[in-house]
């Protein structure tokens, strides 16, 4: 074990750019069954061509029910459009003739996947650009086995913010790195020091960001689009991880960190109980850790469908206009999804599927009382 610039890693490093090149070839062996992802208005990011050949379904389900596993290795992403990808990628990763591969293997090739693609502007570089137009990621990953966390916020300069969080996990005794500390210890394990801010073309980030600088048209708000993704994985042998990538909230104040790369929040997995993924205004969603919440739930005893709505509606009961998404899973792939403030739609693909399914939540809605604290006054007056 060495230990480079105050910070402890493996002697000698693999490449991680040599793994990232080999994500398009990985999934390029995989023959096209439907190459066009579904047609949603939303997601205006074009897909590289080695993601159009995955497998993707178009028609989307509705909510599930429980005892609806399909049955492992299994896979759990929020959104669906380009996020499809990163399910499928995930998914084939641990489905044989893939036998050694773990799930924190799946849940970093799934969020790579999406940073490679941009996934609707909201995952890797060249997206959510902050006041001074810069953009910065965040990432999760959390080993379902140890419960070991490893992750970066702010993360500067620095294209593979998932892979960096992977090095955090396994490389150091540490959970959570961040800004030009974070860029650092990426520099110093392998990763490429670039600008992820300006992708150089005509209408590009760098100058949508200076048109909402200037008080113009080009800025594009958060709530036109989807956000993080989250994923959760499981593998044959029931073995669990989880994890989130994204590039944050648009426009945010210089060094804002949302939900995405806190443990509990952004995403939170617990081996022996069932995994969580979660997506929305990060802000308010850091206060309450949902995932960690939903995942407690299971430990309880509700179902995956109960956990995910007492989640969201822990939320609505203090912010009714909460913008939310939450999926949970539990040990065996029984999943469902519940969300408030805009209709949430989430994937999986598991057992012998041939592709992915997408499952569209209606809104939760604030219940009478919720968002005043009414049911936290004494019952006299709440009879009133």
């Amino acid at each position: 074990m060495n230990q480079i610039g105050g910070y402890h890693s493996i002697s000698p490093l693999p490449s991680p750019q040599l793994y990232l090149d080999n994500i398009p070839s990985f999934l390029s062996i995989h023959p096209p069954t439907n190459p066009r992802p579904p047609n949603n208005p939303h997601h205006e990011t074009p897909l590289p061509p080695f993601l159009l050949a995955l497998p993707l379904l178009t028609a989307a389900s509705p909510p599930p029910t429980n005892n609806n596993t399909p049955g492992l290795p299994f896979i759990l992403t929020t959104w669906s459009g380009p996020f499809l990808a990163a399910t499928d990628a995930a998914f084939l990763l641990l489905h044989p003739p893939n036998t050694t591969a773990t799930p924190i293997d799946a849940v970093e090739l799934g969020c790579s996947t999406c940073e490679l693609a941009q996934c609707d502007s909201t995952v890797g570089p060249f997206g959510s650009a902050d006041e001074a137009c810069e953009t910065t990621l965040d990432a999760l990953l959390m080993d379902g086995t140890t419960l070991n966390t490893g992750a970066v916020a702010g993360l500067r300069r620095i294209r593979h913010a998932v892979a960096v969080a992977r090095r955090v996990l396994e490389h150091t005794r540490h959970s959570l790195l961040v800004g030009d500390q974070a860029t650092a210890f990426a520099v110093e394990n392998g990763f490429l020091e670039e600008d992820i801010s300006d992708d150089g073309r005509v209408g590009g980030s760098r100058e949508r960001c200076e048109a909402w600088r200037r008080g113009g048209e080009g800025g594009r708000e958060r709530g036109e689009g989807h956000d993080t993704i989250s994923m959760v994985a499981i593998s044959r042998d029931g073995k669990m991880a989880a994890g989130t990538s994204t590039n944050g909230a648009a426009h945010k104040v210089p060094g804002r960190v949302g939900d995405g790369p806190i443990v509990g929040s952004g995403s939170y997995v617990d081996g022996e109980v069932g995994g969580c993924g979660a997506t929305g205004d990060g802000d308010v969603m850091m206060r309450f850790l949902p995932c960690y919440q939903a995942v407690e739930n299971l430990r309880r005893g509700m179902k995956p469908r109960e956990a995910a709505e007492d989640a969201v509606r822990r939320m609505l009961r203090r912010y009714p206009d909460v913008a939310s998404g939450v999926v949970v899973t539990d040990t065996k792939g029984n999943h469902a999804g519940a969300g408030s403030g805009w209709t949430f739609t989430y994937s999986t693909r598991g057992g012998d599927m041939a592709a992915s399914e997408v499952f569209t939540i209606p809104p939760l809605k604030a219940e009478v009382g919720e968002g005043l604290g009414i049911d936290a006054l004494p019952e006299w007056l709440q009879d009133l």
